[in-house]
């Protein structure tokens, strides 16, 4: 189904000045509503149930992406043509690219996570830069975990810099908020999941880790803040704290490298020979 007359959408208009104020944080709670801007992000949010309900598009964008509207249509969502200065406005990027969503929030409570009995979880405990979250979170589908927990003293899941880095993997998995990082711990221990916190000065090492077989079962990673990683605190909830080894000269991994390396070397050692993808009951 397509729009027979969208409305051309004005700077002075109210929906505008409602969609630009969700770049704002308290705005965004408020109204429990967040932007997905760009062709990608806006078909993952159109593809995810009635997630997105509200479409600004350039007439240029209409008629690329027409697919797109098509598909924002048929989820119910208003469309709206704009002109490229409203779209300019609304956006958070220097270079839009023609198509802004407004949609829900679609976190999901921690206790339906742990009732799915993930086998593959990212939780990130303190991590402020939202490009960094949004790419752990991109790294965490692409790896195939099941779910990821952004604990309660970490960056808002629905900044606009998260949700662009994450490229739509935002709208592919579950994602816990505002989790207390003991409660994440617990929680997913009670589950039967074994829970690694990824540090530099780990004491145990990755590759002792495969070559030990012990990263076949269920497994969650818990990544720290970019500056300082894991307080003490948070390492002692953990079953191991386990380092990246580093075989050549650089100093260390940023978050988001370090969370791929992790969370691929679990998928490779659940997907393997003698690897388990069974949750045993707690």
């Amino acid at each position: 189904m397509r729009p027979a007359s969208p409305e051309l959408i004005s700077p002075r208009s109210p929906r505008v000045a409602a969609a630009r104020r969700l770049g704002k944080r308290n705005f965004r709670g408020k109204e429990r509503l967040f932007l997905a801007e760009g062709p990608q992000a806006v078909r993952e949010a159109a593809g995810f149930g009635e997630t997105l309900v509200e479409l600004f598009a350039t007439v240029e964008a209409a008629e690329r992406y027409a697919d797109i509207v098509g598909a924002a249509c048929d989820v119910g969502a208003r469309v709206h043509l704009a002109a490229d200065s409203v779209i300019e406005d609304i956006s958070t990027t220097v270079t839009p690219q023609g198509l802004v969503g407004v949609c829900r929030f679609l976190d999901t409570p921690f206790e339906e996570i742990l009732a799915a009995r993930p086998k593959l979880v990212a939780v990130l405990a303190h991590v402020r830069d939202p490009g960094n979250a949004g790419t752990v979170l991109r790294c965490a589908d692409a790896a195939g975990a099941e779910a990821v927990v952004l604990t309660d003293a970490s960056v808002d899941l629905y900044n606009p810099k998260a949700v662009r880095a994450s490229v739509g993997s935002l709208f592919h998995l579950p994602v816990a908020v505002g989790v207390p990082v003991e409660r994440a711990v617990s929680g997913l221990r009670d589950a039967g999941v074994r829970v690694l916190a990824a540090d530099g000065a780990g004491q145990d090492d990755l590759d002792a880790e495969l070559d030990a077989g012990t990263m076949g079962g269920p497994t969650a990673w818990v990544f720290g803040n970019e500056a300082w990683g894991l307080p003490q605190e948070t390492r002692t909830l953990t079953d191991a704290v386990v380092r990246v080894p580093i075989h050549g000269k650089a100093e260390s991994l940023n978050l988001a490298t370090a969370a791929a390396v992790c969370l691929y070397a679990s998928a490779r050692a659940q997907r393997a020979a003698g690897g388990c993808r069974c949750v045993t009951e707690a």
